[in-house]
């Protein structure tokens, strides 16, 4: 954890191009999101609390500097440890009011969650582009459909 604090909108932005710049090759996500595993037929909903699209740039390089994703269209299952260190490189953004920081809360809130259901795990979800894909996943396809709408 660190005791860095990004209190304004110009040193969110350039946390968010530092960030960015580590990544060889990053290319930004058209939609994102971060959710919890269900079983059956789940609805884009129950899975994802919330979903980015186009925007929100700083916590998805965060998410995909965790997970080690670079581009196009991926899911990643994630420990306890890897969405707290997510949660620990986007907290110091919090420092900057200007913004409301739902990603965080929702990353919160679903590292809660996670403990009062067994086996489920929580997904992280990459959309390279919007288009959808014969070989998409299950939550490739909730999130492109959440996306959609």
């Amino acid at each position: 954890m660190t005791d860095e604090r990004w209190t304004t909108t110009e040193e969110i932005a350039a946390a968010r191009e530092r960030l960015e710049n580590a990544i060889e090759g990053y290319e930004r996500p058209a939609a994102y999101a971060v959710g919890l595993t269900a079983d059956g037929d789940a609805t884009a909903e129950e899975v994802f609390p919330r979903v980015n699209r186009g925007a929100n740039f700083l916590p998805a390089v965060v998410l995909a500097t965790v997970c080690g994703h670079v581009r196009g269209t991926a899911t990643y299952l994630l420990d306890e440890q890897r969405l707290q260190e997510a949660i620990d490189l986007l907290r110091p953004a919090e420092a900057c009011t200007v913004y409301e920081h739902p990603n965080l809360a929702v990353w919160r809130q679903v590292r809660a969650e996670v403990a009062d259901r067994p086996g489920a795990q929580v997904v992280a979800v990459f959309l390279g582009d919007l288009e959808p894909s014969s070989t998409e996943g299950r939550y490739e396809r909730l999130l492109r459909e959440a996306a959609a709408g």
